[in-house]
C-alpha cells in the first residue's frame, strides 16, 4: 500500500499533467488504486479516466501495462505522456520486429513506466514469458465493455486474451475502465477480469458541456447550414454505410468544406492519412462510418452529426463522446427519419440465422434508440436514465427539447382525430400510416388498403405529419395510445383513449412555441477571451506542431489557449497557472508563447488578467444563456414572481426556473429569498445541509415530502449556490 497526501498528489498532477485540481473521483480512484486494490471505473468520456492509472504509474515504482483495443489510438497517447516527460511506449502489430525489440529492452531497464499493448499480443506466450520477468505494478484494461457479451461492442477474442493475463498474473492490481455500461454489462467485467469484489466507481454520465439535439432528415440543406455554423472547427458526421460516407464526402466537398471520408472499405494507408490529416487540423470534417473515432482522442471535435440512427444507445453515447473531450462547449446532432428505423428493422429481421436472444437484444436497442428520437422530454435525462443514473430537475438546458420554448394548447380535436384514425385502421399500422390517411395522402400505401375512404381520411390539414407524430407521442405519454415494440410498432388505443372518445373531456398537450428572436437556441455565443489573441496563438501552435511534427493539441489543447486569450499572461509564475501548464511543457513552450502573448498585447492595450488560480469568475462549463433567458431575468427584475413570468409568456415554471438557474450560474445575480416565507426557506435550507450528496434534489424532496415543490426546492438550492453556502457552489448540477 502506498500512501500520499493530497499536497504530493497535486503537486505529481500539476508538474506530470498541467492540471491543478482532480476531477469529480478522480483522486477518490487514485488512492484506491494506489492501495493496490481492484476496480471498475465508469466514467464518460473526457472526463478524465486515463489519469486513474497514469498517475498512480508515477507513484508506483514497477511497470504499468494498459491493454487497449484501440490500436490507433496507442501511439498518440505515448506521444502525449512523453511530451509531458512520462516515460511511456507501445507494442502492437503496427511494429517491426527491429522497432519493438528496444522496447522491451526499455522496459527491461526500467526506462518505461507505461506500456501500452494491443490485446493480440497478450495471446503470444513468448510476451507473457516477458512480461513475467519485469515487475508489473498495475494492469489497466480499457474499454472493459468490449470483453462482454451484453456490451454493445462485444470482441471475444480480447476477452479470451484478458482472462489469460489475468490468470498469469493473478495478485497484480487491476482497474478496468469504460465510459459505457449498463448494471448488467458491469458485473460481467467483474466477473470475466476474476475480480467480482472489486470496488465500482460510477462517475455521472453527463456531460454538461455537450448539447444535444434530433433534427428531422430531409434534405442535406439542414446539414451544410449547421457545419456552416461550426465552420473552421472539428467536426465528425457519422453515416451508416461506406458508399453514403463517400457520398456524403464529395458532396461536402463540392460545398466548399475541407472534408474527407473514412470507412473499412478504404486501404490501411489512406485510412491512416485522413485521420493524420484530420487530427493535425489539415481538414475540418471527416465522414465515416463508425469504424471511426474508438482510436481518436482529437480534444476540440465541436460538433458530432449522425446522418443515420445509431443501433443502440450504447454506440450512440460512445460516438458522441468524442465531442468536446476539452470540456468545451460541443454539439451532438441526429438527424432522425422514421425511414431509418425501418431500415434497421429489415436488416434484423433478415437475420433469422442469429441467436434468438442476440436477436432480441437487436429489436430492444433499436426500439430505445427510436424512444430517444421521439422524445418530447428532456433527452439528456432520457440517457442518463438508460444507464441507471437518477437525473433531477426538469430542464437540463442542454438538449433541444429543453431548449426549446413550449406552450399548451387545446388539443381535443386533434387527438380525437388521432385516436379515431388508430381505431378506425384496425390499429396494426404506426403513426406514418395513421398520419398519412388524416393528412389525405394519395399514397400506393393508403390507396391500396382503402383507408383512403375511411371518414377520417383527410380531416386533418393544419398539422405537419412531425406535429401528428409528436402529439401521438404525448397520448401514448397519457396512455390513451399504447405503442407495440419489437418488429411492429403498431398503435393501438387503450380503454382510457376509448373512454376519452366517449367522454366530452378536454385535453390539454403541448407544442413547440415559435420563437421571435431568430435563435433557435441550440447555439453557444463566444466564450469571454480575445478572438484576435486567441487566433495569434493558434497559429502559433499550429507552426509549432507543424515543426515537430504532432498534432496541434500536443502542444496545447484549445482550453489552455482560450484561458491564455483570456488572462493574457505576461510572467512564465503566470503562464505556468494556465490550465496544460506542467513543468516540461512550461519549460519548452513557455518563452514562445509568452513572446506572442506580450507583442499582441502591447499593439492592442491588453492587460494581464487575474490569474486563473485566484479568480472566483464563472464556472466553466456552464452554457451562455440566450436572449430568452434574459426576457426572463427583465421580467424577473421588474419584480415579477416565476408564476408569473410563466403565466406572461406562455412557459412551464419549471422552465422559468432552469432560466434563472442558468442566469445565476451565468454570473448574473438572482435573488429569490424575498419569494419565500423565512420559515419555509430555512427548512428547505436545512435539508440541503442533512444531505447525504450535496444539492442532490430528490434526496432533499424525499425528506420534505408533498408539501414542498421541486421548483421551490430548486430555487432554494439556487440562493444557497449564490451564497457559496458548499464547496460545490461553483458547479451547475
Amino acid at each position: 500500500m502506498i500512501e500520499q497526501n493530497h499536497s504530493d498528489l497535486i503537486e505529481i498532477l500539476k508538474s506530470r499533467f498541467g492540471h491543478d485540481s482532480f476531477r469529480p473521483m478522480q483522486e477518490e480512484i487514485v488512492r484506491h488504486v494506489l492501495r493496490k486494490d481492484h476496480c471498475l471505473v465508469l466514467m464518460p468520456s473526457g472526463a478524465g479516466k486515463s489519469i486513474c492509472y497514469q498517475l498512480p504509474a508515477m507513484v508506483f515504482d514497477g511497470l504499468t501495462l494498459v491493454v487497449s483495443p484501440l490500436i490507433s489510438l496507442m501511439k498518440d497517447q505515448v506521444d502525449d505522456l512523453n511530451a509531458n516527460g512520462i516515460p511511456a511506449a507501445f507494442i502492437n502489430s503496427s511494429l517491426l520486429y527491429e522497432e519493438y525489440q528496444p522496447i522491451y529492452k526499455a522496459v527491461s531497464d526500467g526506462r518505461v513506466k507505461i506500456l501500452y499493448v494491443a490485446p493480440e499480443r497478450l495471446a503470444m506466450e513468448s510476451f507473457r514469458t516477458y512480461l513475467a520477468a519485469q515487475s508489473v505494478s498495475l494492469m489497466a484494461v480499457d474499454e472493459a465493455h468490449c470483453i462482454s457479451e451484453w456490451g454493445h461492442d462485444f470482441r471475444e477474442d480480447y476477452r479470451s486474451q484478458l482472462k489469460s493475463i489475468r490468470v498469469r498474473f493473478p495478485d497484480v492490481p487491476c482497474i478496468a475502465l469504460t465510459s459505457t455500461a449498463t448494471e448488467h454489462v458491469q458485473e460481467d467485467i467483474l466477473d470475466q477480469l476474476n475480480i467480482p469484489k472489486a470496488r465500482t466507481f460510477v462517475s455521472s454520465l453527463d456531460r454538461e458541456n455537450l448539447t444535444y439535439i434530433v433534427q428531422p432528415k430531409r434534405r442535406r440543406r439542414a446539414l451544410i447550414r449547421l457545419l456552416d455554423q461550426h465552420k473552421g472547427e472539428s467536426a465528425i458526421v457519422y453515416c451508416s454505410t461506406k458508399e453514403g460516407t463517400e457520398d456524403l464526402a464529395a458532396h461536402l466537398s463540392q460545398e466548399g468544406f475541407s472534408a474527407l471520408a473514412y470507412h473499412a472499405g478504404l486501404d490501411d494507408d489512406e485510412r491512416r492519412l485522413n485521420q493524420e490529416r484530420f487530427i493535425r487540423d489539415d481538414v475540418h470534417i471527416v465522414v465515416a462510418t463508425i469504424a471511426f473515432g474508438m482510436g481518436v482522442d482529437k480534444p476540440d471535435v465541436r460538433l458530432v452529426v449522425h446522418y443515420n440512427l445509431p443501433k443502440s444507445l450504447e454506440g450512440y453515447y460512445q460516438e458522441t463522446g468524442r465531442a468536446g473531450r476539452d470540456g468545451l462547449p460541443s454539439e451532438c446532432v441526429l438527424f432522425y427519419s422514421p425511414v431509418d428505423r425501418r431500415t434497421q428493422a429489415y436488416w434484423i429481421d433478415r437475420n433469422r440465422n442469429k441467436d434468438p436472444a442476440e436477436q432480441a437484444r437487436a429489436w430492444e436497442r433499436l426500439d430505445r434508440m427510436v424512444e430517444y428520437c421521439e422524445q418530447i422530454h428532456c433527452r439528456r435525462a432520457f440517457l442518463l436514465r438508460y444507464f441507471g443514473e437518477r437525473t433531477e430537475g426538469q430542464n437540463c438546458g442542454g438538449c433541444d427539447v429543453c431548449l426549446a420554448e413550449w406552450e399548451e394548447f387545446d388539443a381535443t380535436v386533434i387527438a380525437h382525430n388521432i385516436l379515431s384514425a388508430v381505431r378506425d385502421t384496425g390499429q396494426r399500422f404506426g403513426i406514418a400510416h395513421v398520419a398519412d390517411v388524416l393528412r389525405g395522402s394519395r399514397s400506393q400505401k393508403v390507396i391500396g388498403v382503402g383507408h383512403d375512404r375511411l371518414s377520417v381520411y383527410g380531416i386533418v390539414r393544419d398539422f405537419s405529419k412531425d406535429d401528428i407524430r409528436t402529439i401521438a407521442i404525448q397520448l401514448i405519454d397519457k396512455r390513451l395510445l399504447v405503442k407495440a415494440e419489437g418488429r411492429y410498432p403498431t398503435l393501438a388505443v387503450t380503454a382510457l383513449g376509448r373512454e376519452f372518445l366517449r367522454s366530452g373531456d378536454v385535453i390539454r398537450l403541448r407544442r413547440k412555441h415559435e420563437r421571435t428572436d431568430g435563435m433557435d437556441g441550440t447555439r453557444n455565443p463566444p466564450l469571454d477571451y480575445d478572438p484576435g489573441l486567441f487566433e495569434a496563438l493558434r497559429k502559433l501552435r499550429w507552426r509549432l506542431a507543424e515543426e515537430r511534427g504532432v498534432p496541434p493539441y500536443f502542444v496545447f489543447g484549445d482550453t489552455s489557449l482560450r484561458e491564455m486569450a483570456h488572462y493574457a499572461p505576461m510572467s512564465k509564475e503566470s503562464f505556468a497557472r494556465i490550465t496544460g501548464v506542467g513543468e516540461v511543457k512550461l519549460e519548452q513552450y513557455g518563452d514562445i508563447f509568452l513572446r506572442c502573448i506580450r507583442a499582441y498585447a502591447q499593439g492592442h492595450g491588453l492587460e494581464e488578467s487575474r490569474r486563473p488560480s485566484e479568480d472566483p469568475s464563472r464556472p466553466r462549463g456552464v452554457r451562455a444563456p440566450g436572449s430568452s433567458y434574459f426576457q426572463t431575468l427583465d421580467l424577473f427584475r421588474q419584480g415579477l414572481s416565476p408564476d408569473e413570468i410563466a403565466a406572461r409568456r406562455g412557459l412551464t415554471l419549471g422552465t422559468i426556473v432552469g432560466h434563472l438557474e442558468r442566469l445565476a450560474a451565468y454570473g448574473e445575480d438572482i435573488d429569490v429569498r424575498h419569494l419565500f416565507d423565512q420559515s419555509r426557506f430555512d427548512r428547505i435550507a436545512r435539508e440541503f445541509e442533512r444531505a447525504e450528496t450535496p444539492w442532490q434534489l430528490s434526496e432533499v424532496k424525499n425528506a420534505l415530502g408533498d408539501d414542498y415543490s421541486y421548483e421551490e426546492i430548486r430555487l432554494v438550492r439556487l440562493s444557497l449556490r449564490q451564497d457559496g453556502q458548499c464547496a460545490e457552489s461553483d458547479a451547475l448540477h
